[in-house]
Order: structure tokens, then C-alpha cells, then sequence
């Protein structure tokens, strides 16, 4: 058996993820905040309009980092959490293949992206399809996809990276199509930097 997505999403959709009063996820032990995805491309769509031109490219850069650094630590902690574990880790026959196929399923079970693998090269390519994700709805022009696109690679640096914390900036995204710019799915492509 391999990780069975469906599976995954049902389950880890009934839990309750909620930050204590310090915004602790206990069992992630990670700081975490329940900000509405709103504010998120509210702030991305400013950022990016008040940005001169020759500077959008750094800005984009710089949400996209923004998404990687709290994807990655998050990540660490989502993937070696007690729920991740009994809930991903008895359907993992295909090593980190199937850790990286329940942390697709987390995202959309959190609600983060309904997202997926659609094609693996281990620990060279990953191509992620995702039909709906917070910069979906998003104003601005072009690709912006910049948090799917952080995560993608927080992820990838994880599974197949040197050992957290030591793997980061191993792997780089970048976003193909997008349904803010027309596109029916964004596409994420990672790879080696």
C-alpha cells in the first residue's frame, strides 16, 4: 500500500488545529497564526503594486523566501509529528516518496492547497499540480503563486535535502501556469538549484 490521499485528507481534516495561548500548535510545536488567506494576498498585492519595477522581481523573491523559511520549519515539525506519524507513516511504502505524497494531502486537508504530485524524479524533479490555492482569487498580474511555490520547495528541501536544519536552499520553484493568470491549475516545478 502507498499513501492513500484520500485517506489522508479525510483524516487529518477532523483534526482540530488550533494554537494554544502562546500560538503553539502542540502538536507541531510550532508557532503558528490564524490569519485570514485575505490578509495574506492583500498584503502580496500592495507589496507587489508599490514595488517600482525594476524591484518586482526582488519583492516576489522575497514572499516567496517569506513562504519557504515557514513552510520548512513548519514542515519539519509537521512530518515528524505524532498525528503525521499515525495517520501517514503506516501507508509509507515508498520511503520519501509517500512522506511527500501525505504532506500534499496535509495541505489540502488544512486547507492550504488542494494540491498534488503529478510527476517525481527523487531528489531531482517534482511537479505539483494544484487546483485551487490561497493566491487563486489573488489581484496583481502574471504568476503569483508565492507561498504554494515556498512550500513546494520547503518540502522537497526536507524530504531529500541534508538532514533539517542543514538542507535549506537545496531546491528551487518556480510556478509554470497559474488559475489567477487563466491558467484551469497552477503548476509548480521544483528542482536543484
Amino acid at each position: 500500500m502507498t499513501v492513500m490521499r484520500d485517506t489522508v485528507v479525510k483524516s487529518l481534516a477532523k483534526i482540530n488545529i488550533q494554537g494554544d495561548e502562546n500560538g503553539l500548535i502542540p502538536e507541531y510545536d510550532v508557532l503558528v497564526n490564524l490569519l485570514p488567506a485575505s490578509l495574506l494576498n492583500t498584503f502580496s498585492e500592495r507589496i507587489m503594486a508599490a514595488a517600482p519595477p525594476d524591484k518586482k522581481s526582488k519583492v516576489a523573491d522575497g514572499l516567496v523566501r517569506a513562504a519557504y523559511e515557514c513552510g520548512y520549519h513548519t514542515g519539519c515539525g509537521i512530518i515528524t509529528s505524532d498525528v503525521f506519524n499515525d495517520v501517514v507513516l503506516p501507508m509509507v511504502t515508498e520511503g520519501e516518496k509517500d512522506i511527500l505524497r501525505g504532506a500534499f494531502a496535509a495541505f489540502t486537508a488544512w486547507g492550504w492547497a488542494k494540491s498534488g504530485i503529478v510527476q517525481l524524479k527523487e531528489g531531482e524533479r517534482m511537479v505539483i499540480r494544484a487546483n485551487d490555492y490561497y493566491e487563486a482569487d489573488s489581484g496583481g498580474e502574471g504568476l503569483r503563486a508565492y507561498m504554494l511555490r515556498g512550500l513546494c520547495q520547503a518540502f522537497f528541501d526536507l524530504t531529500y535535502a541534508d538532514p533539517y536544519p542543514d538542507g535549506m536552499n537545496t531546491f528551487v520553484c518556480h510556478q509554470t501556469k497559474g488559475i489567477e493568470a487563466g491558467d484551469p491549475h497552477g503548476e509548480f516545478v521544483v528542482t536543484r538549484k
